[in-house]
């Protein structure tokens, strides 16, 4: 969990900065960009949501009667 959010912050972090830093470097900023995406793995939506899937890893579980799905919580472990 805390590697997943290191890497949201540091892509996060420069693809702000690309934006962020063009009034005092120019357009070199722009560098960060395809960094951030890179450190994102792709694109920031994924990384949401695989973020949330982390987060609920092992808390919810489909379950599927009579041809209809459905998540529930899972039972709680003892």
């Amino acid at each position: 969990m805390a590697r997943h959010l290191v890497r949201g912050a540091a892509g996060f972090g420069a693809l702000i900065g690309s934006v962020a830093l063009i009034p005092v470097l120019g357009l070199v900023s722009l560098v960060l960009a395809p960094l951030g995406l890179l450190v994102l793995r792709g694109c920031p939506m994924c990384w949401m949501i695989g973020l949330a899937q982390t987060v609920s890893m092992g808390r919810l579980r489909r379950q599927c009667v009579d041809g209809r799905c459905e998540l529930v919580r899972a039972p709680d472990s003892p």
